[in-house]
């Protein structure tokens, strides 16, 4: 049966319908006269801005309502900032990495400083993300670190009502928000290790709707597709969640691909990374193997320390996709 109309669910932050809005294009460029709608809903991540993510559920509170939403056929399809979407996809869902990757950088925005060395002792650095802060931590210890919530706009505003001395935000969020002439610098991937899958979009679907994937098809993209599922394969072994300072990203040059990973403790205090390379067509083995690597250098005790804390423990060799 001809697919005719597809629904879209999303948050409705500027930058989620601007992604939803880009994925619909996609669609009916490749589909005339698909009919393509989006459904804006504000999801419980986007209500509870006065704690950290790790406190309050993780990540998975910014796609659940979307989740339900297509479960109870208010939806067909939800679109989602891949650095957002737990490692383990929860039954009857699937993911598909879409279009091309953005800047993959985090990005140094200040309307008084020009980048982090040239922040005073004592600055104050706003960030949401746990791996951001223990990153800043260890390479840059007479920082101050400040919890930032909310949207990027909201965050930006906070910055310009003189709450921090300098935010650090995703590039691609910022771009693709038409914000990139706020960005004064971006951080060096060697030192400050993205996110797992940032700069990357992903939509999620009812496994049982073998339509979808065919309607996705033409606009995948192999190799951000391969750098997105060694990224998630390091992190689904990990246990990666908001309550883990760890990042991981990928690059390809031709049918080769290098995966760099790190993990860290809160305060910065140790940090153990590496890189493992290999085939394209071998990006989950790849990012099981660094993960496996890290773990063995001494990850594994900084891992075992964090998820006791939050009550959880370290996902097995084995654990599915």
């Amino acid at each position: 049966m001809t697919t005719t109309a597809l629904r879209i669910a999303s948050r409705e932050s500027p930058l989620a319908m601007v992604q939803s809005e880009w994925a619909a294009a996609q669609l009916r460029m490749f589909h005339p006269g698909l009919e393509v709608s989006i459904i804006g809903m504000t999801t419980k991540g986007d209500q509870i801005l006065d704690k950290p993510l790790a406190q309050i559920g993780g990540k998975g509170l910014f796609i659940k309502e979307l989740e339900v939403a297509i479960e109870e056929d208010r939806a067909d399809i939800a679109v989602h900032s891949m650095k957002d979407v737990p490692m383990v996809m929860p039954p009857g869902f699937s993911l598909i990495t879409v279009g091309l990757r953005e800047d993959i950088r985090d990005a140094f925005v200040s309307n008084k400083y020009g980048g982090l060395d040239e922040l005073p002792a004592g600055a104050i650095v706003g960030t949401s993300s746990l791996r951001r802060e223990s990153q800043i931590r260890h390479f840059y210890p007479g920082l101050k670190i400040a919890p930032l919530r909310g949207n990027v706009n909201t965050r930006l505003r906070k910055l310009d009502d003189g709450e921090f001395d300098a935010v650090i935000l995703a590039a691609a969020g910022l771009k693709r928000l038409g914000f990139g002439a706020r960005i004064r610098n971006t951080l060096d991937t060697n030192r400050f290790i993205p996110a797992v899958a940032q700069g990357a979009l992903g939509i999620e679907y009812a496994t049982d709707r073998a339509d979808v994937p065919r309607l996705l098809a033409p606009f995948i993209n192999p190799a951000t597709k391969a750098m997105v599922d060694a990224e998630r394969a390091f992190g689904r072994r990990l246990s990666a969640s908001c309550d883990v300072p760890l990042g991981a990203t990928a690059t390809v040059e031709g049918a080769r691909l290098s995966l760099s990973g790190f993990v860290a403790t809160p305060d910065g205090s140790r940090r153990i990374a590496a890189i493992e390379t290999g085939a394209m067509t071998d990006a989950d083995v790849i990012g099981t193997a660094l993960a496996e690597r890290l773990l063995a250098d001494g990850a594994e005790d900084i891992l075992a320390s964090l998820l006791a804390l939050a009550g959880r423990t370290l996902a097995p060799p084995s654990r599915a996709v």
